[in-house]
C-alpha cells in the first residue's frame, strides 16, 4: 500500500500505539516523511520476535510499568495459571519465521481437541477467550462445543458478522468465543475471565499480547484464569 501525505501539513509530534510495530515499512514510510516531528511510543510489549531493536527507533524510555506493578497497584486482575493434564506433541511442528508453523500447529491440536474442550467445561470460568493456529481448527472446535451444548461461537478475519459476533460474546453471561489469531491486538472486553491459548508461539510479544485480553478490570471478575495447555 501506497501512503501518501498532504505536503502542506506540517506535524510536529507523532504517538504511536502498539509501538512494537513501529520498525515495519509502512511505519517508517511515515516518520520518514516528518522527520523533523517528536515521536512518543506507547506498547505494552516492548519487544518483536524478529528481534529488531526498539533502540533503533527511540532514543530513551521515558516511562515503564511492569504487569506484577498494574496487577499489584489495582489496575489489572491477577493472574492464576492452571496447567491442564493434556500433552500436545509439537516435536514435528516446523518453525517458520522464527516462530511455530500455524499448519503444522492446527495437524498436533486436532487429535486432542475433544481432551481440551473436557479440561475448558471443567475448569472455565464465565467466559472464554480461545486462540488458535487456524480458521479451520476454530470452526472445528466451536462446531465440537456446540454439538455439546456450550454456548460456543467463532470468529476471524474473514467474518462478515464479526460484529455481531463481538456484541453476542460481550452480552452473553456464559460463552465461548473461539478465535483463528484475530484478537490478539485492540480488543478490549473486560468481562474474560478465562484465556486459553491454543497458538504455540515463540514470541513473548505475541503470547503477552494473549493473555492482556483478559487482564482488564471488570465488576464481578476477581481473577484471570489462564489454562495453559502448551
Amino acid at each position: 500500500t501506497r501512503v501518501c501525505f498532504p505536503v502542506t501539513i506540517p506535524f510536529y509530534q507523532i504517538i504511536i500505539d502498539e509501538t512494537h510495530h513501529v520498525a515495519a515499512d509502512s511505519y517508517q514510510s511515515v516518520l520518514r516523511h516528518f522527520a523533523d516531528a517528536r515521536v512518543l511510543g506507547v506498547t505494552a510489549t516492548p519487544d518483536r520476535a524478529d528481534q529488531k531493536s526498539l533502540g533503533d527507533h527511540f532514543d530513551d524510555v521515558a516511562f515503564e510499568i511492569t504487569l506484577p506493578e498494574l496487577i499489584r497497584d489495582g489496575y489489572l486482575a491477577p493472574i492464576r495459571v492452571r496447567v491442564c493434564d493434556v500433552s500436545i506433541n509439537l516435536s514435528n511442528v516446523a518453525i517458520r519465521g522464527g516462530d511455530f508453523d500455524a499448519v503444522a500447529s492446527g495437524d498436533a491440536l486436532e487429535p486432542v481437541l475433544s481432551r481440551i474442550i473436557d479440561q475448558i467445561q471443567q475448569f472455565g470460568k464465565k467466559k472464554t477467550l480461545v486462540f488458535l493456529p487456524l480458521i479451520g481448527t476454530s470452526k472445528q472446535m466451536q462446531a465440537m462445543m456446540v454439538a455439546r451444548g456450550i454456548n460456543a461461537r467463532h470468529v476471524d478475519g474473514t467474518s462478515e458478522d464479526r460484529q455481531e459476533t463481538l456484541e453476542w460474546f460481550r452480552t452473553s453471561t456464559q460463552a465461548v468465543l473461539c478465535n483463528a489469531m484475530l484478537l490478539t491486538e485492540g480488543y478490549d472486553e473486560p468481562s474474560i475471565d478465562t484465556i486459553v491459548c491454543l497458538r504455540p508461539t515463540k514470541s513473548r510479544a505475541l503470547y503477552t499480547q494473549i493473555v492482556g485480553r483478559g487482564t482488564r478490570l471488570c465488576e464481578g471478575k476477581d481473577q484471570l484464569l489462564i489454562l495453559d495447555f502448551l
